[in-house]
Parts: structure tokens; C-alpha cells; sequence
């Protein structure tokens, strides 16, 4: 049985922080879900740690179909959310909810977690209704970082952080499970946690959210093309990695590598026989 929506909902009530991570593969995700992560996100962050983008904007739904049925396939107990791509949802509804349900029938997703505040509120109040659990995304949004001018802590303003705090509860409202706060300040992402009965999950915005979420290649230090400030790392495997394959490398050009253990034997008598045939 996978963790519910309800059950994330409680660990709120209980003061009980939520743990979430990204995953984007059956390995990885088999892993996260090992060390007990309760959430896992296959994020559109794939996008730039996986595919080599430059940002989440080129993703696909069938990029993010694919993955998500890898994630689903090495997970048992995790709940999966899955985002919804650019421009998957940005018309209008009706569309927006049709690719919801492919990613939830054919990814085999949990929930699916899209960015944007009251002007999706009706977007959200279909899917819900349409039997689709969906999961908030306010602060910095990503896939609009061309209309933000870059990657920014936002709600700094008094003006900014009236128009998140209202986006969340709109959002509350619209029937969401629970709201990710990204690169916003933490006495504001304190504020709008109080404020809201749904969990709220925070990156970049601080310790008071009732969970967070990072990526899987940051925390891990896997990405190193840049460090967000937010993130911290918990182990060096590009490191690890690069050192193992430099030792492989130097062991095949010196012929330690394979030795007798790494190989398989033939009968000496078929040997013989193959031998002796001209």
C-alpha cells in the first residue's frame, strides 16, 4: 500500500516533517524508497540533471511518462507525484486534465504537482474533481523563469508576498493536498504553513514548512554544473564515480581487467576437440 494523500495530511497534524526527493529511474527510485522517503517526486528537473537541458521548459509529457512508469516500476510504498510538463496545463482545462490522467493511467502516478497560484484554481477544482490528486507549486515556478528574469527568491515585496500568501490558500481552496514553497523567504513560508490545513513542502524557503523536497542529483552531488544555495550535499558520488571509472580504465589498458574470477570456463575435453579440428 502507497502512502496517501490522507496520510500526508495527518503527518501535518501530527507535526510530523515529510521527507521528499526526486527520483527518475528504477534505480534511483529504489533506492530513495529503501532509505524511507515517503514522498518521491519525478520532477521535470529531469529535464536539466538527466537530459542535459538548460531549464524544465523542454520536457515532454512522454519524457515525463517514461519516467515516471521507471520510478513506479522500482517503488512499492512511496507515494509518486509527477510534474506536469510546460504547457501541459496552460490552456485550457479540459486539456490540462486529459494530460493529467495520461500521466496518472499510463506513468502510474500517485498525484501530479503543477506551478501557478489563483489563475489555475479552476484548473485544479477539475482535476480534483475529475478523481485526480494534485499537489500546489508556488514561489519561484520554474517553468516561468523566462517571465521571472532568471531563477529569484520571489515574495520579497509586501506586494509579492500578499499575492503568494493568497495564492495558497486559493490553491487550499481549489482542492490541492499540499503546496511546494520555492526560493521564498522563510518568515513568509512560516507564515503561509500556519495559515494553511494541507501540507506545505519547501525548498529554498527555509525550516518551518512542514517537509521539503530537493533533488536527487544536488543532495546526492551527482549535478555539478551549479550548486543551489538551498541545497546541501549528503554525499560526493560524482567524485566516486569519476575515481571508479579512472580505476576500471587504467585496469583494462593494464590487463588486470578480467581476470580469471570475471570469466567463464570452457571443458578442457571440448577445448581439445576445437583445437585439434582445422
Amino acid at each position: 500500500m502507497r502512502v496517501t494523500i490522507q496520510q500526508l495530511k495527518d503527518m501535518k497534524e501530527r507535526g510530523e516533517r515529510i521527507a521528499m526527493l526526486t527520483a527518475y529511474d528504477y534505480t534511483s527510485a529504489k533506492l530513495v524508497e529503501q532509505a524511507d522517503v515517503p514522498v518521491i517526486l519525478v520532477g521535470d528537473s529531469l529535464g536539466q540533471v538527466v537530459l542535459g537541458h538548460d531549464s524544465t521548459i523542454p520536457v515532454t509529457m512522454d519524457d515525463m511518462i517514461h519516467h515516471s512508469r521507471a520510478v513506479v516500476r522500482g517503488t512499492e510504498k512511496a507515494h509518486i507525484v509527477v510534474d506536469m510538463p510546460f504547457m501541459s496545463y496552460h490552456a485550457e482545462w479540459p486539456a490540462a486534465v486529459r494530460n493529467a490522467g495520461r500521466l496518472m493511467k499510463e506513468g502510474g502516478v500517485n498525484s501530479v504537482k503543477l506551478e501557478g497560484g489563483r489563475d489555475l484554481t479552476r484548473t485544479v477544482q477539475r482535476m480534483v474533481k475529475a478523481g485526480i490528486p494534485v499537489m500546489g507549486h508556488i514561489g519561484l515556478t520554474p517553468q516561468s523563469v523566462n517571465q521571472l528574469s532568471g531563477y529569484k527568491v520571489q515574495g520579497r515585496s509586501s506586494e509579492q508576498a500578499a499575492e503568494l500568501l493568497a495564492d495558497a490558500v486559493a490553491l487550499e481552496e481549489a482542492g490541492a493536498y499540499a503546496i511546494v514553497l520555492e526560493l521564498v523567504p522563510a518568515p513568509l513560508a512560516k507564515l503561509i504553513t500556519e495559515k494553511l490545513s494541507i501540507p506545505t513542502i519547501g525548498i529554498g524557503a527555509g525550516p518551518y514548512c512542514d517537509g521539503q523536497v530537493q533533488v536527487f542529483h544536488d543532495v546526492m552531488g551527482l549535478f555539478e554544473d551549479f550548486v543551489p544555495k538551498h541545497t546541501r550535499r549528503y554525499a560526493k558520488l560524482g567524485d566516486e564515480i569519476r575515481q571508479a571509472v579512472w580505476t576500471y580504465v587504467a585496469d583494462v589498458k593494464d590487463g588486470r581487467f578480467p581476470t580469471a574470477a570475471e570469466s567463464y570456463d570452457l571443458d578442457d575435453v571440448l577445448l581439445s576437440q576445437l583445437s585439434d579440428k582445422k
